[in-house]
């Protein structure tokens, strides 16, 4: 973390390319429906999604270990410890290889079994099992390449990854198409191109990281040194899975949380699903910075512990939620002043759209809250501290989220749902930033590795 410029904008060179990043990836996905619905229809876009349940179970473990591994190679990069942040990056490979290949021979042996524990409706069985068998046939490679750009930003680098992800899009977008129509000779292979398009993708993007990191002398290139340490170490094991599962359970947790409001809303009605789709489409692309915030403030705090300057970590606190009040916040106004605008990209009926800006108005504003409640949390992340914030995300969601939608939902309405939401990021921003205040900040931080 070079201290030759003003943190703001050490902090803003680090963050801008993984927004770039997430806005790219999350437009990624919705091409890819569309080509999907488009070109082939609604039945193979509903046997794509009846993978999605399990694929986020899948990527949400990965994520976190990219988590816990990229603290401990932040850590280990800011004390210039270079054999200990390979160390870090071979084990948390090893491990997701070894779950990666044990996930591959599965798919490829029982998928159809999964989709029918599923409940898939029998006229999309085939090709939802065509896709979920290469979507898990694939999933060494898209494992690593997950893992590969999260233990990047570790060590500061969030550009590579942005050009990789660029890559891995541009490569996507010409073979899925072809692939669905048969251009240029290939097979037409239906649903399963997106599957196929995405493995391609991945390993054309790996082997293009791995020589573009070898020529450029990448701390984390696949050297000699690095591919030796592609083994498992019980002890670097403990440490990342440590931070990584706690993170990976929150995006559970979540996510389970999501599924429970969605039943909710289901129950008003088509028009009330339609707002909430076009609502959290919106609210999506305004939380990216605060999510890529809390990255950096836990990046930068980790390079801070290792560096041995802990004196550090509150001045990058407080950009972190400066950040969130300039970039989060900047978004929300946007988004409010042309909400219509907005809406009008998903919703072409009119009431349905009245009823999905009003609802957007409801929650727009607690993004703000949302990201500095994520600042406090990777700031503490960073130390090693992450059962607590998964205590109050988890409390937060449990105790105040579901209750509230509930409860206002049978006494306002549909109105009431949407407004757990600010309810509950008021929650999560007062009583992690208590901890943080009242206890964290009281406590000697320590290096992990």
């Amino acid at each position: 973390m070079p201290s030759s410029k003003p943190l703001w904008q050490t902090f803003l060179a680090f963050l801008a390319p993984m927004m770039l990043s997430n806005i790219l990836q999350s437009l990624f996905g919705t091409i890819n429906s569309i080509y999907v619905g488009q070109m082939i229809g609604v039945d193979a876009l509903a046997a794509a999604s009846v993978f999605f349940p399990v694929m986020f179970f899948f990527i949400s473990f990965v994520v976190g270990l990219g988590a816990g591994a990229s603290v401990l190679i932040g850590q280990a990069w800011g004390a210039g410890e270079h054999h200990k942040m390979k160390a870090v990056a071979g084990t948390t490979l090893a491990v997701a290889l070894f779950l990666a290949a044990i996930i591959a021979v599965f798919g490829g042996l029982f998928s159809r079994q999964l989709m029918v524990a599923l409940a898939t409706p029998p006229d999309i069985l085939d090709q939802a099992s065509a896709y979920a068998r290469i979507m898990m046939l694939a999933m060494p490679a898209t494992f690593i390449f997950i893992l590969m750009t999260s233990m990047m930003r570790g060590v500061g680098d969030t550009v590579t990854p942005l050009w990789a992800l660029a890559l891995s899009t541009i490569v996507g977008l010409v073979v899925t198409p072809a692939l669905i129509r048969g251009w240029l000779g290939l097979p037409q292979l239906g649903v399963a191109s997106v599957a196929c398009a995405s493995a391609v993708s991945s390993v054309v993007t790996l082997l293009g990281l791995a020589v573009y990191l070898r020529r450029s002398n990448h701390p984390l290139a696949p050297d000699a040194e690095f591919l030796r340490s592609i083994r498992l170490n019980g002890e670097l094991l403990r440490k990342v899975l440590r931070i990584g599962i706690p993170a990976a359970l929150g995006m559970v947790v979540m996510s389970l949380a999501e599924l429970v409001l969605l039943g909710l809303v289901n129950g008003f009605g088509s028009n009330a699903t339609a707002a909430y789709g076009a609502v959290n489409q919106i609210l999506s692309y305004v939380q990216f910075p605060a999510i890529s915030i809390s990255i950096t403030v836990s990046i930068f705090g980790a390079q801070a512990i290792g560096a041995g300057k802990a004196d550090r970590l509150g001045a990058i606190v407080r950009t972190g939620l400066l950040m969130n009040l300039v970039l989060t916040g900047g978004l929300v106004a946007l988004a409010y002043l042309f909400s219509r605008v907005l809406m009008g990209f998903f919703i072409v009926d009119p009431a349905v759209l009245d009823l999905a800006q009003r609802l957007l108005h409801i929650v727009l504003w607690s993004s703000v809250l949302f990201g500095m409640a994520t600042t406090f949390s990777g700031m503490m992340r960073a130390s090693g501290t992450v059962f607590a914030p998964l205590a109050i995300l988890i409390f937060a969601i449990v105790a105040i989220e579901v209750p509230s939608a509930i409860i206002l939902g049978r006494v306002i309405g549909l109105d009431g749902v949407w407004a757990a939401y600010p309810i509950t990021f008021c929650a999560m921003f007062i009583l992690q930033m208590s901890y943080y205040m009242l206890v964290w900040r009281k406590r000697t931080v320590q290096r992990l590795i």
